[in-house]
């Protein structure tokens, strides 16, 4: 029996698909797991995989045109097979078929437009394994890798997976007892909090209806644009829709503005190397790189001053990962909603670095400023406590204990890490923890205990040369302090100049709990601290 292939949903935002490539023509026998064509979406060019084995019967859109998420692109049957009833109760709808209109779009559309008749599907000796909500900010998770297969059996208590979330790579746990049936996302894919991962059941059991009514419900976390998809003809029956699953990589055009050819791999292996896809020739099909053209690169033989022509434009759009989606939402949704301002203070030194000396002469840990100014604004907030606030909308909730949010750049963005109790440790206990903690965050070790409930953040740009600058409140928190480096200047006592040691701080405030007075009081404590450490210790 003829199936439809559909154009998947590849991106929260994606209303329509450009078919870029056709790497399959009509006649051509197909199984699953072929790579059929490469599309394009608004964020990426993408490998459309098919998941139905037959003949390639129908093509209905050629290289260059558009298609709605859910409308037809291919059909796949028996040679000879009449599919006509398929084109005439479902057309493939082109892209000029996409209407302003109030009806939203689901984040992962199966079925067509006409509901298929309810299925009973407690009667379905299967059950379908959602993707957990690992952190309090996941949307969605990157299967990194799978341990498991279609065909292994698996019980309830088994780690299936490894699973990127925007903090850090952890196990996904299986729930269910039973022999996996099917795997919906390859590695390196993406699949919403509450989208079907996998399904778990008895051998040989339908799952298709447990696909074509389990995932349509899912609705993406964020608001989908408003849109709709020009109504088609009723359908008395709904013909069975493969679900096509895509790949994302990086759209990379070559000096001509084409789209690069490349395997999933060799891009991911690229990009761990941090090697340009246009500095390649590959060997593939088609031109297609592969994993060995990556490997047997030598930047000798061009790179960035050889394989690009001057006077010819060319660029490289890179996905974005989970962490930067993250940290695009959150930030933005504290940018644009705390109306902040700022508070810059001068600290002097000496006496700090005279002290580090000493402490790193007897102490067992290393202990650098970063952690002489956590503990000092440890310290600083059990006497501010407003400053270690939350905004809750409705009621400002004071925090009574002291947690400090530890911002660490890492290759993809930034984590922050929690030192928890802080103002109740020691400042080699803060050293060590902080040293663990970002070891963990550049591993990606990281774990949601690691990460959650921080009252207040320091975010250190010293170490860059950085003198100066301005930090975004990590919501629902009240305050962050940015910490610039330790600068040698010039000073003025009695009429004498003499030398000595600047850092600045610069506390950003969100106005609706802290006033200025209530933060320069506290930058003020906080400089007591700093400028004479030995307060921190009696």
């Amino acid at each position: 029996m003829a199936e439809v292939i559909r154009m998947p949903k590849m991106s929260d935002t994606m209303i329509e698909g450009v078919i870029a490539n056709w790497l399959k023509k009509e006649g051509d026998v197909i199984k699953s797991g072929d790579i059929i064509a490469e599309v394009e979406t608004d964020k990426a060019t993408m490998e459309l995989e098919n998941y139905e084995d037959g003949t390639l019967l129908y093509i209905g859109v050629k290289v260059g045109e558009a298609v709605p998420v859910d409308g037809i692109i291919a059909i796949v049957g028996t040679p000879g097979e009449d599919y006509s009833s398929l084109l005439a109760g479902a057309p493939a709808a082109p892209a000029t078929a996409v209407e302003a209109s109030p009806a939203p779009i689901a984040s992962e559309t199966i079925a067509a437009a006409p509901a298929a008749p309810a299925v009973d599907l407690s009667s379905i000796p299967a059950k379908a394994v959602r993707m957990p909500k690992m952190s309090d900010t996941m949307v969605e998770g990157v299967i990194a890798k799978w341990l498991k297969q279609v065909g292994d059996v698996v019980k309830s208590g088994d780690i299936i997976a490894e699973v990127e979330t925007d903090k850090a790579t952890m196990e996904l746990e299986n729930y269910e007892d039973g022999t996996i049936l099917y795997i919906g996302a390859k590695e390196g894919e993406g699949v919403i909090v509450d989208g079907i991962i996998m399904i778990v059941g008895e051998p040989g059991t339908d799952f298709q209806p447990l696909l074509q009514q389990a995932i349509a419900p899912v609705a993406a976390p964020a608001p989908a644009t408003p849109v709709a998809v020009a109504a088609s003809a009723p359908v008395k029956e709904a013909p069975k829709v493969t679900e096509s699953k895509a790949t994302p990589s990086g759209i990379q055009s070559d000096s001509k503005g084409g789209i690069i050819k490349a395997s999933p791999l060799a891009k991911a292996l690229a990009k761990e190397k941090n090697i340009n896809l246009n500095w390649l020739q590959g060997t593939g099909d088609g031109g297609r790189i592969t994993k060995s053209d990556v490997e047997n690169y030598k930047p000798s033989a061009g790179g960035a001053t050889g394989n690009f022509v001057s006077g010819e434009e060319s660029f490289e759009d890179i996905p974005n990962s989970q962490m930067r989606k993250t940290i695009a939402r959150r930030l933005s949704e504290s940018k644009f909603s705390a109306p902040e301002f700022y508070l810059t203070m001068e600290i002097n030194m000496d006496k700090a670095m005279e002290a580090r000396v000493s402490m790193n002469e007897v102490l067992p840990v290393k202990i650098s400023f970063n952690d002489m100014v956590i503990k000092a604004v440890a310290l600083s907030l059990v006497k501010h406590p407003k400053v270690n606030s939350y905004w809750m909308e409705d009621r400002i909730r004071v925090n009574k204990h002291v947690h400090i949010g530890m911002a660490v750049a890492v290759e993809d963005g930034l984590l922050v890490p929690v030192i928890r109790f802080a103002s109740e440790k020691s400042i080699a206990q803060i050293s060590a923890e902080a040293k663990e903690l970002g070891g963990k965050a550049k591993n990606k070790q990281l774990q949601p205990k690691d990460w959650e409930g921080n009252t207040f953040t320091v975010s250190n740009l010293g170490m860059f040369g950085i003198d100066q600058f301005t930090s975004i409140i990590n919501s629902p928190e009240s305050c962050i302090l940015a910490v610039g480096g330790i600068k040698e200047t010039v000073g003025v006592k009695n009429g004498q100049f003499y030398a000595t040691n600047i850092m600045k701080l610069t506390l950003t405030c969100d106005h609706r709990v802290v006033d200025g007075a209530t933060g320069a009081a506290f930058l003020l404590t906080l400089k007591q601290y700093l400028e004479d450490p030995i307060k921190m210790f009696i």
